[in-house]
C-alpha cells in the first residue's frame, strides 16, 4: 500500500512531516507493507513551504491510479492581508492550489475505488475550494470552518472525520491523529498502538463517522 503525501507551493510543513513520520513508522511496524512518499503534480521538484522557506522535496509524481491513500495538507503563511497589495495569505495559496495540475489529479483519485484521499487542517478546504467534496462530511482548521461549510461541505467538529474514502483531521499537528487513524483503519489497532507508543503520543477526540445512533439534543 503506497500513502503519497501531496506537496505543493506554500504548504504547511508540519501537515506533511507528521502523518509522514507516522506512516513510516507504521510501515516499519508491518514490516515493509506499507510505503508513503512526497509527490507533486509537476513531478520530483523541491517545493517551498510556506513556513520560512522550508524546503521539501517531492520525489515522484501524483499517480491517482495507483491504490492506498492520497494526502493533502494545508498551506502556511499569514492568514490577514490585502493580497492586491502583494499578501500572499493563506486563502490565497490554497486558491492556488485549487486552480493548479493537482485538482484533476485528485478529481480522478477520488473516482478511484481503490483510493482514499485524506487532508490536514486547510487540505480540506483546499479540495472544497476546488469543489471536489461538496456534499461530503469533512472538517478542517478551526477558523475555516465556516468558510468550508460554506462551500457546500458538510462541516463536523471533530478531529478526525472518516466519510469513507475522504478523511480529514482539523488543525496543524493532527497530521498525528490523521496517521495513526490510517493505520488503525488498515492494519488494526496493535500497529497504530505500537507507533503511539513508539512517538508517546496519545490520539486525540473520537473519529466521526456518518454511522451509529443519532445523539439526542441536550
Amino acid at each position: 500500500m503506497l500513502v503519497q503525501i501531496v506537496l505543493f507551493d506554500g504548504f504547511d510543513p508540519l501537515d506533511v512531516v507528521a502523518p509522514f513520520e507516522v506512516l513510516a513508522a507504521g510501515g516499519d511496524a508491518v514490516g515493509g507493507a506499507l510505503a508513503v512518499e512526497l509527490v507533486s503534480a509537476q513531478g520530483p521538484r523541491e517545493v517551498v513551504s510556506g513556513t520560512r522557506g522550508l524546503t521539501l522535496r517531492a520525489t515522484g509524481t501524483l499517480d491517482p491510479t495507483r491504490p492506498g491513500y492520497v494526502v493533502v495538507p494545508g498551506a502556511s503563511g499569514p492568514s490577514t492581508g490585502d493580497p492586491d497589495e502583494g499578501a500572499v495569505t493563506i486563502p490565497v495559496l490554497l486558491a492556488r492550489f485549487a486552480d493548479s495540475a493537482a485538482v484533476p489529479l485528485l478529481r480522478a483519485a477520488l473516482d478511484n475505488p481503490d483510493v482514499t484521499v485524506a487532508a490536514v487542517c486547510g487540505g480540506s478546504l483546499a479540495l472544497a475550494m476546488a469543489g471536489l467534496i461538496e456534499g461530503r462530511h469533512a472538517v478542517t482548521h478551526h477558523l475555516g470552518m465556516d468558510v468550508l461549510d460554506a462551500t457546500g461541505v458538510h462541516a463536523v467538529p471533530a478531529r478526525v472525520v472518516d466519510d469513507g474514502d475522504l478523511v480529514t483531521a482539523g488543525g496543524v499537528t493532527s497530521g498525528l491523529d490523521l496517521g495513526l487513524h490510517i493505520l488503525e483503519r488498515e492494519f488494526g489497532p496493535r500497529v497504530a498502538h505500537a507507533v503511539e507508543t513508539l512517538f508517546a503520543y496519545e490520539r486525540r477526540g473520537t473519529v466521526w463517522r456518518a454511522a451509529g445512533h443519532l445523539p439526542v439534543p441536550v
